[in-house]
């Protein structure tokens, strides 16, 4: 939301909206000149509004929503206004149920670096943009795609990345064969002559029996599939870490070329999703219509310098007596990735994981897989439930978490308990886990833990 308030800012429109509190976001979209209050009062909805603009995290019951909508305003959700912002350029989407934003984010970085000035509309604090949007003057536009609430629907893309399709979001799709069934529509909305970018893990999951069927009606359009990942087009061969940074080599077998580079995010997570943005500059080098110079050595140098996104494993303090860092990892196959990326980076120290779980219905429907997940930590702690748009939900709570985990040493706790068992504990490295508000908590904790 906060994306789209920039861009209208950015073309001379007003904008105004409420937010449930003053975020440090929200505070730096008012020092841009948007007029935000924090009361779900219908008396606070400004006069001379053209367009309403809402999220689906609102809650339905929202007043000046239910006032708006009686209006004849029109109202439509972000997922809409995206779609019809993207129609108006060449668009870049990425989807995927983990990934999308660093993709999206290193996607847009390397069209910057390299000459090709792109919008982006992305969805965390990229520290190159200092922001979850940038603003360009050419005609590409990237945009993360949000399988929430089948938003990613809106967009008709000519080049697509698939980064992931695991179970999720199963509150609205009800069962993993329909996610599965809207990433392929999602897919078939390629432009013809387009071009999807997507994970071997993804290709695995298409069900066998629709597989061939499904890659060869993107063919008759002509679509090309570039697989990245294992025994792909573009194919992972070595990671080594190394402080500050991991050196990587891929083969592009498009181009017969071996290729490394550096990253400063670790994990082999975020180096795949490295490779995909590489493969999107590849695709739009190489291939004649897209009318866009990106070369691979550019591309390969300014990888190397993409500094990263907030809370995709942000190191908010390291000295000698502790590191801690904040991850937005919402999903047992994030947590997996993340204290992956914790153990190879920190190699020898006990890694001590907080999760702040994020949402009832994800509790409920993964509570195994995160207790499986989570397990494989030196240390866990784990307090309430971010509700985030959701009401609770009887007998589910953090502790059906907490009883799958397998590890002796796990505490069950509440925010506002947190840093004195924190303190207790002596962590040597401090992993931060989840996509709600713990992120506020942890200047406290630091400080705290370094006295």
């Amino acid at each position: 939301m906060s994306a789209l308030a920039r861009y209208f800012m950015q073309t001379g429109v007003r904008v105004s909206g409420y937010d449930r509190d003053r975020s440090e976001l929200a505070k730096q979209l008012e020092g841009e000149g948007a007029g935000i209050h924090y009361v779900d009062d219908v008396q606070l909805i400004p006069s001379d509004i053209d367009l309403v603009v809402y999220t689906p995290a609102v809650p339905a019951t929202h007043s000046e929503l239910t006032e708006l909508r009686e209006t004849k305003i029109p109202v439509i959700k972000r997922s809409e206004v995206l779609g019809m912002l993207s129609r108006e350029k060449r668009c870049i989407a990425v989807a995927g149920t983990h990934g999308k934003t660093t993709t999206s984010a290193m996607i847009a970085h390397i069209l910057k670096d390299c000459g090709l000035d792109c919008t982006a509309f992305m969805g965390g604090i990229v520290v190159d943009f200092k922001g979850n949007f940038t603003y360009g003057d050419s005609d590409w536009i990237v945009v993360e795609a949000d399988e929430y609430d089948r938003s990613f629907l809106q967009l008709t893309p000519e080049v697509a990345v698939i980064t992931s399709m695991d179970p999720d979001h199963l509150d609205i799709y009800g069962n993993y064969e329909e996610l599965t069934s809207t990433f392929m529509r999602f897919m078939n909305q390629v432009a013809d002559n387009g071009c999807i970018l997507i994970h071997s893990h993804v290709v695995n999951a298409i069900p066998e029996v629709k597989r061939d069927t499904f890659f060869e009606s993107l063919s008759a359009r002509n679509v090309g599939i570039v697989i990245y990942g294992e025994k792909g087009h573009l194919e992972l061969r070595k990671i080594e870490n190394a402080p500050g940074h991991v050196t990587f080599s891929y083969w592009n077998a498009l181009s017969s070329d071996d290729h490394t580079a550096k990253l400063s995010m670790p994990g082999r997570h975020n180096v795949e999703n490295a490779i995909a943005a590489l493969g999107v500059a590849y695709v739009l080098d190489e291939t004649q219509q897209y009318e866009a110079s990106v070369p691979q050595e550019c591309a390969l140098k300014a990888i190397s310098g993409f500094r990263g996104i907030k809370r995709r494993f942000e190191i908010i303090h390291a000295s000698e007596q502790i590191v801690v860092i904040d991850d937005y990892a919402h999903h047992p196959r994030e947590i997996e990735a993340a204290v992956n990326a914790a153990a190879e980076f920190y190699r020898g120290k006990q890694i001590t994981g907080v999760f702040q779980p994020h949402l009832y219905s994800r509790t409920k429907d993964l509570y195994k897989e995160f207790g499986k997940a989570l397990s494989a930590l030196d240390k866990v702690v784990l307090v309430e439930i971010y509700p985030a748009r959701e009401l609770p939900m009887e007998g589910v709570s953090s502790e059906l978490i907490f009883d799958e985990v397998e590890n002796q040493f796990k505490y069950l706790t509440v925010k506002d308990e947190l840093t004195g068992l924190l303190t207790s504990l002596d962590p040597e490295v401090l992993l931060f886990l989840g996509a709600g508000d713990l992120d506020r908590k942890i200047p406290e904790i630091v400080e705290q833990l370094i006295k």
